[in-house]
């Protein structure tokens, strides 16, 4: 068996390269025939620099990902798939991989065709909306999670909601090596006639080291021989920022309490071996962490493996490590209690000996060999149960369980008495942005579409809301304005072209499925006022939106000749404009793909199904089929980014995705579908709408679970957390499509089978 790792990897200085590299020798170590690491597998490594050469990996490391760079995570998947791997163990951290929390490394592992093991590192109690969708994806994509604390498996289960036979504790690791005959460290004059207080590790101001030294002038008066030794170097991420500024703190700080002899620092990132010298050489170690939130420390395991007596406080990882008088603990900044323990220990041989042979003694469980041997078994189990088809289907198949629940939680939170706010800071109302007409006819779509599924009454009293808003802003004319501020000033005299034509669609909507009379006369006069403005609309989106409105309106009135007429005069410019600019490696209707895109082909299918025009139909397919190759062919949906729109012959931008752009895709191949009952529509439906829940470019949901609302956008480096309307909106139509396609759950397979296609 060989395993892939995804890890940071020495030559740079990181506490989980240093983890990655002993678990790899660990592992190794119970192969005795394999010659070195490499015979075992090799390591994908991750450089914190731009620079692919930045850093003399040795010859395990076969691909190096620069953390920013997204490409190199898809890169490196297909290198671990085409490579000789069996399995893949990823050691996780959030702030060694890319984008927002290191949201690059989902798409990495979602394209794995070998089973995955992933070790975390740090799982936090209070994790942000991203922190919490990354930790969740990489347990779906596991095929076991480990952990190294109780304390983390409680956490996972209830604060992540991870099912808890997909996780398995594995202590940390610590060295399988015993002190030294002779010592040299105790020939260091830091060490010569002391007795040493030791703490190791890469510094920085969340060490709590200054509590230490601000305990020695108690300690010092007792024990004048006490000397408390820092060895490591400044963490390089703290060197950047602030340079050596704590460690210059805390000698001056030793300096003012007249205890600087008694403080000696050891600057250096020492070996293996040298530790384990550096830790038997010591009377007690301490780790003053400032607050619990440290689920697994290495520094305290490594201390516990060499028998040190360890004195620290009760972070989370130290409650568990050192029960059972394997350790003493003190509270939080509490220099005077750590102080009165220290006097303690110093003071009784009998009680500091017991600690280190306590800690000893459990140490010997925690032997690097002995943990490889755990995560050999773990990778044989997991390479046995893993079946790529399960997950392929995972990720592909028509399922109506992964549906959350319908909830107009967020859309309520949103309205008032006035309409439906634009947009939102999170999922908190921006009632400085004011409302605009796009999302109150978007808004009154939707409700009339939940209403319609299941007789909401929450629906149902948001119509005349989102109704009478469309009627506030018609001008006398028959045209409507835009934008209204929160205390209902008009903001324009004329909205824009979109705006009108998404109006005229949610009229079309509720003509054709008002829930009274009265809704349906209200819709026909408000539409009929705008006619006169159907002939003077110029851009392509105007007029597709225009044109589902008046389809929408002609089923119910498909006597109405006039309004056939001025759809099909409507639906001309489209056809003249595919047919100007079209070519064989240019299926589209303009020089460049910008926004709602999808909205062209979808208004070509409602146009040709009123009227039967089969040119339209012809280039509505043809369009259809352009759009999907370029962003479906990718087992996902990514639609073109707002970030600069895709011209003809250019760069597909692939950031900043909307969600307005999967809403029309959704409406797109259920029209389509609707008219030609074809499945594989059905299908492509299904795969644009998980776009939402985190089948995306960086697979990360756009869904907050938590408030009902939608996310507004994906971005290079992770999610826009904003929930605004139109981003909320686009959501809920989606779902409610969704549901619609159920009910024709009668004409393909609902079962679990991937759809036939034809």
């Amino acid at each position: 068996m060989k395993i892939a790792y995804i890890s940071t990897y020495p030559p740079r200085e990181c506490g989980l390269a240093t983890f990655n590299n002993n678990l790899m020798r660990a592992i190794g170590s119970n192969f005795p025939e394999r010659q070195s690491l490499a015979q075992t597998g090799f390591v994908v490594a991750l450089n914190d620099s731009e620079n692919i050469h930045e850093y003399e990996y040795p010859e395990e490391v076969k691909y190096v990902i620069r953390q920013n760079h997204q490409k190199d995570y898809i890169r490196a998947a297909n290198y671990i798939n085409t490579s000789n791997a069996d399995v893949c163990i990823m050691e996780h951290e959030f702030g060694i991989y890319g984008g927002e929390s290191g949201i690059y490394i989902l798409p990495l592992i979602n394209r794995l065709e070998k089973p995955l093991i992933s070790i975390l590192h740090t799982i936090l109690k209070d994790p942000s909306y991203v922190q919490r969708i990354i930790i969740r994806e990489i347990a779906e994509q596991s095929s076991k999670v480990i952990v190294m604390s109780k304390r983390a498996v409680e956490f996972l289960t209830s604060i992540y909601e991870i099912p808890a036979d997909k996780i398995q504790i594995i202590e940390h690791g610590v060295p399988d090596v015993e002190a030294p005959a002779e010592n040299p460290v105790k020939n260091l004059s830091s060490f010569k006639n002391h007795r040493v207080m030791l703490t190791f590790g890469l510094l920085s101001r969340n060490k709590g080291l200054e509590t230490v030294v601000k305990a020695l002038p108690k300690i010092v008066e007792k024990h004048p021989d006490v000397m408390y030794v820092v060895l490591g170097n400044t963490h390089p991420g703290v060197i950047k920022s602030s340079g050596e500024e704590y460690r210059d703190h805390l000698k001056s700080l030793a300096a003012q309490l007249g205890v600087s002899r008694n403080l000696a620092f050891i600057n250096k990132f020492v070996s293996e071996e040298e530790l384990v010298n550096y830790l038997t050489a010591c009377e007690i170690y301490v780790t003053p962490y400032l607050n619990e939130a440290q689920i697994t420390s290495g520094t305290l395991s490594y201390a516990v493996g060499a028998g040190a007596a360890v004195v620290s406080t009760p972070y989370w990882h130290a409650t568990e490590l050192l029960a059972d008088k394997r350790g003493r603990l003190f509270d939080f900044k509490n220099s005077e209690a750590l102080a009165d323990t220290l006097i303690e220990l110093l003071d009784q041989d009998r009680i500091l000996n017991e600690l280190k042979e306590n800690a000893y003694q459990y140490g010997l469980h925690l032997r690097w060999p002995v943990i490889g041997a755990e995560f050999i078994k773990v990778a044989q189990e997991s390479l046995v149960r893993f079946d790529f088809s399960d997950k392929i289907l995972r990720n592909s198949i028509v399922d109506p369980e992964i549906l959350p629940k319908f909830s107009l939680t967020h859309v309520l939170r949103l309205t008032d008495d006035t309409g439906i706010v634009q947009h939102a800071k999170y999922g908190i109302p921006n009632l400085k942005e004011g409302y605009c007409l796009d999302d109150n006819a978007r808004a009154l779509i939707m409700a009339l579409m939940a209403y319609q599924r299941n007789g909401s009454s929450e629906a149902f009293e948001l119509l005349p809301i989102y109704l009478s808003y469309i009627h506030y802003m018609q001008t006398d004319d028959g045209n409507f304005r835009n934008f209204l501020s929160f205390d209902r000033r008009y903001l324009d005299e004329v909205g824009s072209e979109d705006s009108f034509g998404r109006t005229i669609w949610a009229l079309g909507h509720l003509i054709g499925c008002a829930a009274s009379n009265s809704y349906r006369e209200f819709s026909l006069e408000i539409f009929h006022k705008s006619v006169p403005h159907f002939a003077a609309l110029k851009h392509l989106r105007g007029m597709a939106n225009t044109i589902i409105g008046i389809s929408l309106y002609l089923q119910v009135y498909p006597t109405d000749e006039g309004m056939v007429k001025i759809l099909a005069d409507l639906t001309q410019p489209l056809i003249d404009a595919y047919n100007n600019t079209q070519s064989d490696d240019w299926q589209w209707f303009e020089e460049k793909m910008t926004y709602d895109n999808a909205i062209l082909p979808l208004a070509l299918l409602h146009s040709c199904e009123i009227t039967g025009n089969e040119e339209a139909k012809k280039i509505a397919m043809a369009t259809m089929a352009f759009l999907d190759q370029l962003t479906l062919s990718n087992g996902y949906l990514s639609p073109v980014g707002n970030d600069g729109w895709y011209y003809r012959g250019g760069t597909f931008p692939t950031f900043d995705q909307q969600a307005i752009e999967t809403m029309a895709m959704v409406l797109m191949h259920f029209q389509a579908y609707q008219i030609f009952r074809v499945p594989q529509y059905i299908e492509k439906m299904f795969l644009s709408y998980k776009w939402f829940l985190g089948e995306n470019t960086l697979r990360a949901p756009l869904y907050d679970h938590e408030t009902k609302g939608c996310c507004d956008g994906l971005l290079p480096g992770g999610i826009n957390r904003n929930q605004g309307a139109e981003s909320t909106l686009a959501y809920l139509i989606s779902h409610l499509t969704v549901l619609k396609a159920f009910e024709l759950e009668y004409e393909y397979n609902k079962y679990g089978q991937k759809l036939q296609t034809c």
